[in-house]
């Protein structure tokens, strides 16, 4: 008996099965260690099914693609692997829009269809509206044509007053002068008696509430300046009107200054205002220093005559 056979305690014959011989092992390469032992090629490992735990069947280990590769077997990619299911997954999703791979939308994009269509029906608007406005505020500074002929009016109710320009700024010889409105009263006091006022800068209080307001009122730029200005177009030097819209112009600009007496003056308190007068003060604006121009710094007035005040003006009825 054969030391071989004693476990199986089988008698060898002459058709008895022989073992095949054991795989020649490789040699290892020349500049391998003595002492390392070569690697012995491992069987090919099947994919894990996607979804599958790591102790679904026992035994069975955990997929590593470097092994099977180091043996020649073919293997396809795993979960997760590059080209694998995952990744195939993931570039759909990202090719349909809705994955995490996309990037992600901002702005008007980020917005439902829905309100796309309201973002652009409002920039529409918005555009149509400022080239609109910047028509119409042309039209009121071109010279006279035939567009400001058949539709000036209508030019005239978009632009004035809260957008009225003119070409002060840019004139040859631009405005550099202050021109102040002031204003005294004469009144009859509660005992029967006459007093006047002494004089009250109108422009300076406006000047007072505009500096230091980002968004000042209509009335404190422009209302007592227009006034004056619609007075100065429509009388000669010496006072006298010079067209029919003198007399309106006086009127205008004797309403507006009672009504801040009464509103804004202390000075009217304890009597009713009898008649007004009123006067500009007007002073050179001073030039820089290293200019070696020199103007007068003395203020020029032009007084105008009293102005009796109406009933209904001198009761209080234009505060």
């Amino acid at each position: 008996m054969d030391v071989n056979d004693e476990d199986s305690g089988a008698r060898r014959g002459a058709g008895a099965f022989e073992p095949s011989k054991p795989p020649e092992q490789p040699r290892p390469p020349e500049h391998s260690r003595p002492s390392e032992k070569p690697r012995l090629p491992e069987p090919p490992l099947l994919p894990r099914q996607p979804g599958a735990s790591e102790q679904s069947r026992p035994g069975e280990r955990p997929y590593a693609p470097e092994r099977a590769a180091s043996s020649g077997a073919h293997v396809l990619p795993g979960p997760g692997a590059p080209g694998g299911p995952d990744e195939a997954d993931a570039s759909d999703e990202a090719s349909d829009g809705g994955g995490a791979l996309a990037a992600p939308r901002v702005g008007v994009a980020a917005l439902s269809p829905r309100y796309q269509v309201g973002a652009a029906v409002a920039l529409a608007v918005v555009a149509v509206a400022a080239c609109v406005h910047l028509l119409m505020v042309f039209l009121s500074l071109a010279p006279a044509n035939t567009v400001t002929k058949q539709h000036g009016k209508a030019v005239e109710d978009w632009v004035y007053p809260e957008f009225e320009q003119n070409w002060k700024l840019f004139a040859p010889n631009p405005l550099q002068q202050n021109i102040g409105v002031q204003v005294r009263a004469e009144l009859r006091t509660n005992d029967g008696g006459v007093r006047t006022t002494g004089w009250t800068d109108l422009s300076a209080q406006d000047g007072a509430a505009i500096k230091g307001n980002p968004v000042p009122s209509h009335t404190q730029q422009n209302e007592l300046r227009r006034a004056w200005d619609f007075f100065v177009a429509t009388h000669t030097g010496d006072n006298r009107p010079v067209a029919l819209r003198g007399a309106l112009s006086e009127q205008y600009l004797r309403r507006i200054v009672v009504m801040r007496l009464y509103r804004d003056t202390p000075a009217a308190e304890g009597g009713v205002i009898q008649r007004v007068q009123v006067r500009s003060a007007t002073t050179n604006v001073q030039p820089p220093e290293w200019s070696r121009e020199r103007v007068s710094d003395k203020p020029v007035y032009r007084q105008l005559p009293w102005w009796s005040v109406t009933a209904d003006e001198a009761a209080g009825g234009v505060r």
